[in-house]
């Protein structure tokens, strides 16, 4: 089972082990990373989880490892696979890389970065995930998992999969329902969204005058109203913080704090 609150490791760079370290200190249990140098540091991350664990800060068993294959588009030259392989011989090599950078030898949850494109999946998408079938076949990988899917995309997944993904991550807007298409995709599989940006992508509402008011009524600050607010939603957030006592912040949030007339107000497109 994940834990409630994910830290994200996205675009730390050589501040990624100091924040991981900072960020298990302060008690999350969820590390989320990808195979991709262009926007990751995989390899810090391990090395600061490596260095917790023998500090008895945290047990491997107590952690949730998530980490992803992405496809080349997405990298940069500092690639985790040889390029010229098979897309099915690349997720294998990546997986073989993430383990060694994590110093593990299973992953509680491995991803598909993303399709290779919008809309539908292309081939190798399905070559992927194929691979990524077979290695969680194997033990090797304990959930299954994509990111920066669309509902089209998820539902066309879903049709064809031998194993169905059990989380999906995005970018969630409030713009858009707070993604409520994917997520009723999700509800519909029981499948687990784990939403990021979620303070970044809506600064109007995050900074708005009414969250502050209903921050005041909970002795909440804003950034507190919205992950509460997401966990309401049925959202696992994912926070990156590089902020010490923000992460503490994060970690108090919960379900339920949030009145239900207060939910229908912050995300009047939800239907209950």
């Amino acid at each position: 089972m994940p834990p409630a609150f994910i830290y994200g490791t996205a675009w730390k760079e050589q501040h990624t082990a100091g924040l991981v370290e900072l960020a298990l200190k302060q008690g999350f249990r969820g590390i989320d990373t990808a195979n991709q140098r262009r926007h990751y540091f995989e390899a810090a991350a391990g090395e600061a989880i490596a260095r917790e664990i023998a500090a008895g800060t945290v047990t491997r068993e107590e952690l949730f490892l998530q980490t992803k294959f992405t496809h080349r588009p997405g990298q940069d030259q500092r690639l985790p696979y040889d390029p010229r392989a098979p897309v099915s011989e690349q997720v294998r090599q990546s997986c073989a890389s993430s383990f060694e950078h994590l110093h593990t030898d299973y992953l509680d949850s491995y991803l598909l970065h993303g399709p290779s494109q919008r809309p539908g999946l292309a081939e190798q998408d399905w070559e992927a995930w194929s691979a990524i079938e077979a290695l969680h076949a194997d033990g090797k990988v304990r959930a299954v998992g994509v990111s920066n899917v669309d509902y089209t995309q998820l539902e066309l997944l879903l049709s064809r999969a031998n194993v169905k993904p059990q989380f999906v991550q995005n970018r969630c807007f409030a713009v858009r329902g707070w993604d409520l298409q994917v997520r009723q995709v999700c509800q519909n599989h029981g499948i687990t969204y784990q939403g990021f940006s979620l303070l970044t992508a809506n600064q109007e509402i995050w900074h708005s005058r009414r969250v502050a008011e209903i921050g005041n009524v909970h002795n909440l600050s804003a950034a507190q109203i919205i992950f509460c607010l997401a966990m309401d939603l049925g959202i696992l957030p994912l926070t990156g913080t590089s902020n010490a006592s923000h992460m503490a912040d994060d970690l108090v949030c919960k379900p339920g704090i949030l009145t239900s007339a207060e939910v229908r107000e912050l995300a009047p497109d939800v239907v209950e």
